[in-house]
């Protein structure tokens, strides 16, 4: 469904997109990772033609995004990050325009909305304005949006920040069942049981190159079958970059994270290496405030590739 090949992309002297190779099957829901600045959104938004590549090829389908645009981008819905109506208009109203810009018109048009009202659990809100619905409600008709001309692929650039639980749930189980009916996702998101529960596969960016990609269970598989080990600290005078360089000096086989006060590392030895882990924080008149121990998943992946939490 999507093939990128060789993608690059580069802003006066700085390259932000280092040759990224994508291969996205048809009816394949893809999670894309990666801490702020790792030039995912740069990535995305060469794959919506938004952007010309500095270097690189995109297919969706038989279309090549550079040299046959607009016959790609029919295959393409896109979900952004900020929503993309108009306030003052009705949900029924901006979905009407929307579907026009795709193209559709008459009969069709307005059972297509119709149709898409009930997907998205707003149909008996259809004639209200837009501007009076919660956050989690507007990125519902933003979904509506990107699904009236029924695209082959559809992107997904955080979809749910920043809305209510029930909303949040709403909008997982519609991009789960638009799987299920055939469609391409591609998913990105700050949540990683998000990613977790949408994603057949996974791709983690970091520094504009695709560090890994893999199934959950491939990803996991690169910790070993490993734990963490969480502990949190109590307020401190030396440095992040000097615990770390202390600690490695002493366990060089064991790669450290830390986050505030939480210092964290994953092992599959977790009992062995905790013993020895206390000892040195004592030797630095470190005080330890709590520890936990629990199984490894993405986000102890995604750590341990790129150093940083999503937020960083």
């Amino acid at each position: 469904m999507l093939q990128v090949s060789g993608l690059k992309k580069q802003f006066l002297n700085h390259e932000v997109v280092k040759g990224i190779n994508l291969d996205i099957k048809k009816g394949e829901a893809y999670g894309l990772l990666g801490p702020n600045g790792a030039g995912k959104s740069t990535t995305i938004s060469m794959i919506c033609g938004l952007l010309k590549p500095t270097e690189g090829s995109i297919k969706i389908g038989e279309f090549d995004m550079i040299k046959q645009p607009k016959k790609a981008q029919q295959k393409l819905g896109i979900v952004p990050q900020e929503i993309a109506l108009y306030m003052p208009m009705t949900a029924k109203e901006n979905l009407m325009f929307w579907g026009r810009m795709y193209g559709l018109k008459g009969v069709p048009l307005k059972a297509r909305v119709d149709e898409v009202l009930d997907i998205i659990g707003l149909f008996d809100r259809a004639d209200d304005k837009v501007e009076t619905f919660s956050g989690g409600m507007k990125r519902r008709v933003n979904i509506g949006a990107a699904i009236l001309h029924q695209p082959e692929l559809l992107i997904m650039d955080e979809p749910t920040v920043g809305i209510d639980p029930q909303s949040r749930n709403h909008i997982l189980e519609t991009v789960k069942t638009l799987n299920k009916e055939g469609m391409t996702i591609i998913y990105t998101s700050h949540y990683m049981e998000e990613v977790e529960y949408l994603c057949s596969r996974i791709g983690i960016m970091d520094h504009g190159q695709l560090l890994t990609e893999g199934t959950l269970t491939e990803l996991k598989q690169m910790l070993n079958d490993g734990n963490e080990i969480i502990i949190q600290l109590a307020s401190r005078k030396i440095t992040d970059e000097e615990l770390i360089l202390r600690l490695h000096t002493k366990m060089p086989q064991f790669s450290f994270t830390i986050v505030g006060d939480t210092l964290r590392t994953i092992t599959p030895h977790s009992q062995v290496i905790l013993t020895t882990l206390l000892n040195e924080l004592t030797v630095m008149n470190l005080t330890v405030t709590s520890i936990e121990i629990k199984e490894a998943n993405l986000e102890n992946v995604f750590l341990h590739l790129t150093g940083r939490t999503l937020r960083d």
